[in-house]
């Protein structure tokens, strides 16, 4: 991506006269919002003409359109390792002057902000929506026995012992599909380890074994807590038993309450940040950017890409994708969130939020894999070495981009 042509032009004025602006976002399973949006959008705009499209693992595809320098005028993206590389290749415009950032949440452009390898001038995303991993417990199953929702690591243990002597499973993993052994990795790990940790090992302060150690003897903790064998059951099987009263907690991002509810609509399911530190007060939400819009470098209308941007910003249709995604909003504003994120609302409205250590990892380390390696095993020190070798093979180029610019500034 560093080493990319000169860019082409991309939106284009049809037979209409109209100005023809394409956004391609990569969550296809908000599609039919999107459709949506699409069409009122077209219906209410005389001099601009919307496409929205949604495919399937769309970072692949716009990956091979930028290759050929087909680039659409804008994407929608998650906060991710692929932000930083979008960044980093200079193919997205700097939106600082774009009046609907100043109604985001600071929290999430702070977020965006340390996605960035090293520090550029400039806003390059429009945070969206995000959403927000700890744990989903049954609130009426702990409001039948007394149950209260525990602050530190200790209360979090000792509210798991009191569970399984009920003779009830305190936590449902499905550790089988190796993605979800990054849900209680990244909750704990915002309160476990520095935010920067991985910037700080790409610049040669530190390394994982010393950042990752006690949140990977945590983690370790939390097994005995679940299904005798978490690794034969995957993210629906966890889903399902969780939404039939089989466990009375699921560490698990909110992105997983649409398929809980698709099994059992009537559960009352509310979160709360995963207590992983000794201190209440030291606790902080595990929430990303879950979607951004960036505008293209080459868009040649950007006045009529930020009038896309104001429309996807209206109150109305944020609170129509919260409603239809269970999603948290970016921007400040009175909206209606699902109510099982009333655990995690004083987090949001605050703006304590950590992002995801994983948004960090590149995909080619295959983190998950590593994760439930280690779970099976329970082998911390190999564990902790194997994630400082693998580091430094998969991160060369980072690595010395970082250094460089250390040297230099």
């Amino acid at each position: 991506m560093t080493a990319m042509l000169p860019i082409a032009g991309c939106a284009s004025s049809g037979n209409s006269g109209k100005t023809e602006i394409e956004i391609v976002q990569y969550k296809p399973e908000a599609a039919n919002y999107f459709k949506t949006v699409e069409e009122q959008f077209n219906a209410t705009h005389d001099d601009i003409h919307l496409t929205i499209n949604s495919p399937n693992d769309a970072t692949t595809i716009l990956k091979t359109r930028f290759i050929r320098e087909d680039y659409p005028d804008i994407i929608g993206i998650g906060g991710d390792i692929n932000y930083s590389y979008f960044v980093d290749a200079e193919i997205l415009t700097d939106m600082s002057d774009y009046g609907g950032l100043q109604s985001i949440n600071q929290g999430y452009l702070d977020i965006a902000e340390a996605l960035e390898f090293v520090p550029v001038d400039g806003t390059y995303i429009v945070p969206y929506v995000a959403n927000a991993a700890g744990v989903l417990y049954n609130r009426q199953m702990f409001a039948d026995h007394g149950w209260k929702i525990p602050e530190t690591w200790e209360e979090l243990l000792a509210l798991c012992d009191d569970i399984q002597a009920e003779g009830i499973l305190p936590f449902y993993f499905g550790f089988k599909d190796t993605w979800t052994c990054l849900a209680p990795w990244n909750a704990m790990a915002v309160e476990l380890a520095p935010s920067d940790t991985t910037k700080q090992v790409n610049r040669g302060e530190t390394t994982f074994t010393d950042q990752y150690r006690e949140l990977a003897e945590k983690y370790a903790q939390l097994l005995p807590y679940g299904p005798e064998d978490p690794f034969a059951y995957g993210y629906n099987d966890a889903c399902t038993a969780f939404a039939r009263g089989e466990s009375a907690m699921y560490p698990i991002g909110s992105y997983a309450t649409p398929q809980i509810l698709s099994v059992n609509p009537d559960l009352d399911i509310d979160s709360f940040v995963m207590p992983a530190c000794d201190n209440k007060d030291d606790r902080t939400l595990n929430s990303g950017i879950d979607l951004g819009f960036c505008v293209m470098a080459d868009c040649p209308d950007k006045e009529a890409a930020y009038e896309v941007l104001d429309f996807l910003l209206a109150d109305e249709n944020i609170q129509q994708y919260i409603d239809d995604q269970n999603a948290v909003p970016c921007k400040n504003g009175d909206f209606r969130l699902a109510s099982m994120l009333d655990g995690m609302l004083e987090f949001i409205q605050t703006g304590n939020m950590t992002d995801y250590q994983d948004h960090y990892y590149p995909s080619e380390m295959s983190v998950d894999a590593l994760l439930q390696t280690f779970l099976i095993e329970k082998d911390v020190d190999d564990f902790l070495a194997t994630f400082d070798t693998n580091w430094q093979r998969y991160n060369r180029d980072i690595i010395r981009m970082v250094q460089e610019y250390a040297q230099n500034h």
